[in-house]
């Protein structure tokens, strides 16, 4: 069996190199189809074999996948990166390569038909609507309750995502949202948007790869309006009872859906009214989850994503049974980047794994109300939730970005 592998487009960090890297230690030859290869730095100091293509052309990916094929062998197509799932789910179906049933990647993918999957089933998720208008978000808001969630239907990582209180917040956001054509890497955005019902209390996310539950995730969310992820807890610390509930809803809602196949990531908020599931991801988790839980676990699961996608069998047995976290650093405002204060004493603090900064002195940090904002992070590993915590909020805590200027 061949061992190249197609990887269409990537996460610009992350799992991006890292897929590229799996893929290489399990002896595949990967190899980059984009549209742009400067925006991925990793590309040269990995070494990595880049074919440019228009990866929005479906047609065209598939004719270089079939001449691949006939000059070297394809033995598996996937990708990091959110908005390419479905693609590569595509290209493995017509190629009868291994990978999750296409239409279920799709329906994943759009909150929208996602959502009617689950509320078929009598999965817990939040009321909702679909809206094409401010009028119809304005009417749908109102008999939801103030406040309300606004969202998109099919972008990633909180962007866009945003907590209305009242009616000017929700005319104002929707227009804002509807008014926006492409994403970030320059692909339509569906004409439409979701209105929802807040619910309340604590967020959690569930690890899964195949039927199998790896483990549940507590999550630390910014300051509202925005659902900017700050922190991770792997694993969360919640009873068994409470453990035992989410696992229970997260069956059904796979369930509903159809995905068997492959990594995903459930995110859910248990409110007072029971377990609300707010998304269902068919890919692995962003926010270095996957790393907190190879940390605390040994299962790597981006080498398990590669493994699958090569076609063979996940090796999913915990090596050991540790804690990790997580805390992100963002910019306390827009600005220019001047310097960073207290990373080295933050790296000295004991039980501290990581700290990396994504930002350089010099660069200008926006305030975006998503992923983008998070500038930096701490990574720390303990034999105890506790002390995992404790380590990881003293580090960050002693990390300071210095702004020269701030936006007028």
């Amino acid at each position: 069996m061949s061992t190249r592998l197609v990887l269409i487009e990537s996460n610009t960090s992350g799992t991006g190199r890292l897929f590229a890297r799996a893929a290489m230690q399990q002896g595949a030859r990967p190899i980059l189809l984009t549209d742009d290869p400067s925006r991925y730095k990793y590309i040269n100091e990995e070494q990595l074999e880049v074919l440019q293509i228009n990866t929005q052309d479906e047609d065209a990916i598939f004719d270089a996948c079939m001449k691949l094929k006939r000059e070297a062998g394809v033995a598996g197509i996937t990708s990091s990166s959110e908005y390419f799932i479905v693609t590569a789910a595509v290209l493995a179906s017509k190629l009868g390569l291994p990978g999750a049933p296409p239409e279920v990647i799709r329906t994943c993918r759009d909150k929208q038909a996602q959502r009617v999957r689950l509320q078929e089933a009598g999965v817990g998720i939040p009321g909702f609507r679909s809206v094409r208008s401010v009028g119809q978000a304005l009417q749908t808001a109102e008999s939801l309750g103030f406040p309300v969630v606004v969202k998109p239907v099919s972008e990633s990582g909180s962007a866009g995502v945003k907590l209305c209180s009242d009616r000017n917040e929700v005319a104002q956001h929707t227009e804002s949202l509807l008014n926006q054509k492409r994403n970030e890497r320059g692909i339509a955005i569906p004409n439409r948007i979701l209105v929802e019902e807040f619910a309340n209390g604590p967020e959690y996310s569930v690890e899964t790869f195949g039927p199998h539950v790896i483990g549940i995730t507590q999550k630390h969310i910014g300051r509202r309006p925005h659902f900017v992820e700050v922190g991770h807890d792997y694993p969360a610390s919640i009873s068994s009872a409470t453990e035992e509930i989410i696992i229970r809803e997260i069956t059904r809602a796979a369930k509903a859906v159809g995905l068997t196949w492959g990594p995903a990531h459930y995110e859910l908020r248990l409110t007072p009214a029971g377990p609300k599931i707010i998304e269902v991801n068919p890919r692995l988790a962003g926010g270095y989850i996957p790393e907190l839980v190879r940390l605390a676990t040994g299962i790597d699961l981006v080498t398990e994503t590669i493994r699958i996608a090569l076609g063979q069998e996940p090796q999913l047995q915990p090596r050991h049974r540790r804690y990790a976290s997580i805390r992100f650093i963002l910019s306390p405002h827009e600005g220019q980047l001047a310097e960073w204060n207290g990373v080295d004493c933050a790296q000295r603090v004991p039980g501290v794994h990581e700290v990396q900064s994504y930002a350089k002195p010099g660069d200008w940090l926006r305030v975006r109300g998503d992923f983008r904002d998070r500038i930096g992070h701490v990574v720390a590993t303990g034999e105890t939730a506790a002390v995992c915590r404790e380590t990881v909020e003293q580090a960050s805590g002693l990390i300071q970005p210095v702004l020269a200027s701030a936006a007028i």
